[in-house]
C-alpha cells in the first residue's frame, strides 16, 4: 500500500509542471515534466475515479503536458495535421479499442472461470486511455521540431542519467530499498533485483529492466553529445559516457548492456546516415515480428542457443517468453483482426479455467487485446517517425543536426524493439517519437518553402527579363 507521501507526490506533480512551464523555455518544460516524473514518481502508486483512467506516473504527467501547453504556454494542441499516413494511424489507434469492444460483447466461460463481455463503457474507457497515452506524442510532434529541440532532448537524457546514477549506485550496494523506504511499498518482487550475488537497481522505475534501459539510453545520448563536441555542465562528454557505461555494467542487466555495447560505438564513430539506416532496420524487425513468429520464420532456436552459451538463467527466461508467445498467438489466431478485448480474454486457459500464460511483451498484449489493427496502429504510430526521419535525412544542412537526429532515431528504434520482450512503453518514448516526427516534418516543410520561394523568384526574374 502506498503511504501518504506517495499520494501527496502524485497530487502535487501538477504544481511541479506549472513551475516548469512558468520558469523554463517551452521545450525544456515539456521534456522535464515527463522525464522528472519518470525519475521521481512512485511506480505502482495510483488513484482511480469512475469514468477516468488510472491516475499514476504514466498518466498524470501527460495531463500536466496538456494543461501546461494549452493554459500556461497558451499554445493550442493539434491532434492531426494534413491527411496522411500518420493521421490514419492516429485515427486507427483511437478507434480500434472501440471497434474491438463492440465485437467482443460475448462472455467467455472456461471451466469455473467466467470472463465478461466488453461493453460500450469499456470501449469509451479504452479510447480515452489511448488518447491520454498519446498526448506526449502530439506535444512532441508540434512543439519539439527544431534542431535546438533535438539537442535539448539529448542534453536532458544525459543529465537525467547522470543524476539517476547516484541513487542507482546506492541500490547496487545497499539493495533496491529507496521506493519502499520513501513511498512505503515496492513495485516488484525483491527477488527480481538479485543478480549474480549482487543487486540490480530500480529506484522509482518499478523494475530493474526499466532502470537499466533508461541508463543505457542516457549513455547513448551522452555519446551523441561527445560526437557533436557538446559539453554537459563543463563535464567532458567522453568521460560522462564512460562513467554511465561503468554504472550500467554494475546494473547487471544483460539486455541493456548488449544494447549499449552495440549502440555507443555506432553513435560515436559511424556516419549518421548509417545510423539512420540501422534505425530503419530495427523498427522494420519490430513491425514484422508478429508475422515472423506466426509463420515460424524468426530464429528463436539459434537465439536461444546463443543466450544459453552466455547464461542459463537468461536462456530460461527467454525460452519462457517464446513458449508463452506461442500459446498467446494460437489464441490470437481465433480473432486475428480486432482481437479479444480487455479482462484477460486474450489469454490462454486450461479446461479448468486456470490461466496458463505470462504476458511480458507489449506486442503480444496489444495484438491479443486489439488484434492486428491495434498492433499496426500502435506500433506503426511509434515507428513512423523513424521512417520519416530517414526520408528527410538528405534535407539536413548541419552535421550536428544529423548527429542528433540519427542518435534520437536509434534510441527510438531500440525502444520499440525493447517492446517485443518487455512491456515498458513510457510517456518518454511517446514524446521522443513525436519529437522525431516533428523534426522530420519541419525539415520537409522548410525544404518545400525554399522550393516555393525559389520558384517565385525564378518567375519574377523571367517576367522582369521579358519586360526589359
Amino acid at each position: 500500500m502506498q503511504n501518504l507521501f506517495a499520494s501527496f507526490v502524485l497530487i502535487a506533480w501538477p504544481l511541479v509542471a506549472i513551475y516548469l512551464f512558468a520558469t523554463q523555455r517551452l521545450n525544456r518544460a515539456i521534456l522535464w515534466t515527463i522525464m522528472a516524473a519518470e525519475m521521481a514518481l512512485p511506480a505502482g502508486a495510483s488513484f482511480k475515479f469512475d469514468m477516468i483512467p488510472l491516475l499514476d506516473k504514466n498518466t498524470i504527467p501527460n495531463f500536466c503536458l496538456l494543461i501546461g501547453c494549452i493554459v500556461i504556454a497558451r499554445r493550442p494542441l493539434r491532434i492531426v495535421n494534413r491527411l496522411g499516413l500518420t493521421e490514419l494511424l492516429v485515427v486507427a489507434f483511437l478507434i480500434s479499442p472501440i471497434i474491438t469492444s463492440q465485437l467482443n460483447g460475448d462472455p467467455i466461460v472456461v471451466g469455473d472461470l467466467i470472463l465478461p463481455g466488453v461493453g460500450i463503457y469499456d470501449a469509451l474507457s479504452s479510447a480515452e486511455s489511448a488518447f491520454i497515452l498519446a498526448i506526449p506524442f502530439f506535444v512532441g510532434r508540434q512543439f519539439l521540431r527544431t534542431a535546438d529541440d533535438s539537442r535539448e532532448i539529448l542534453v536532458v537524457m544525459a543529465t537525467a542519467g547522470l543524476i539517476y546514477s547516484f541513487p542507482m549506485m546506492f541500490e547496487i550496494r545497499m539493495s533496491p530499498t529507496l521506493q519502499p523506504t520513501i513511498y512505503g511499498f515496492s513495485a516488484s518482487d525483491f527477488v527480481q533485483a538479485i543478480r549474480s550475488g549482487g543487486y540490480r537497481p530500480m529506484v522509482f522505475m518499478g523494475h530493474g529492466l526499466l532502470a537499466s534501459f533508461f541508463l543505457m539510453t542516457a549513455a547513448v545520448a551522452s555519446a551523441a553529445l561527445w560526437r557533436a563536441r557538446v559539453q554537459l555542465y563543463r563535464l567532458p562528454s567522453a568521460g560522462l559516457t564512460a562513467y554511465l557505461s561503468v554504472v550500467l555494467i554494475l546494473c547487471k542487466s544483460f539486455g541493456a548492456l548488449i544494447e549499449a555495447i552495440m549502440l555507443i560505438p555506432v553513435v560515436r564513430w559511424t556516419r549518421p546516415r548509417f545510423q539512420i539506416r540501422l534505425a530503419v532496420v530495427l523498427v522494420s524487425i519490430a513491425l514484422l515480428y508478429p508475422a515472423l513468429r506466426t509463420f515460424n520464420i524468426f530464429p528463436t532456436q539459434p537465439l536461444l542457443d546463443v543466450v544459453h552459451s552466455v547464461s542459463e538463467d537468461r536462456w530460461g527466461s527467454l525460452k519462457t517468453r517464446f513458449d508463452n508467445e506461442d500459446k498467446l498467438l494460437d489464441r490470437w489466431a481465433q480473432r486475428p483482426i480486432f482481437g479479444w478485448g480487455r479482462f484477460g480474454r486474450s489469454r490462454a486457459y486450461s479446461e479448468a479455467g486456470r490461466d496458463e500464460t505470462i504476458t511480458d511483451g507489449l506486442w503480444i498484449i496489444t495484438i491479443g487485446q486489439y488484434g492486428l489493427l491495434g498492433f499496426v496502429a500502435q506500433f506503426g504510430l511509434l515507428s513512423v517517425a523513424v521512417f520519416r526521419a530517414a526520408s528527410a535525412f538528405k534535407l539536413m544542412k548541419s552535421k550536428t543536426d544529423a548527429i542528433f537526429i540519427s542518435a534520437i532515431a536509434l534510441i527510438v528504434s531500440v525502444s520499440i524493439v525493447e517492446l517485443l520482450p518487455n512491456n515498458g512503453l513510457l510517456p518518454w518514448t511517446w514524446l521522443l517519437c513525436g519529437a522525431l516526427l516533428g523534426r522530420a516534418e519541419a525539415l520537409k516543410a522548410e525544404a518545400m518553402q525554399q522550393r516555393r520561394q525559389a520558384k517565385i523568384s525564378s518567375t519574377l526574374a523571367s517576367e522582369g527579363a521579358l519586360h526589359t
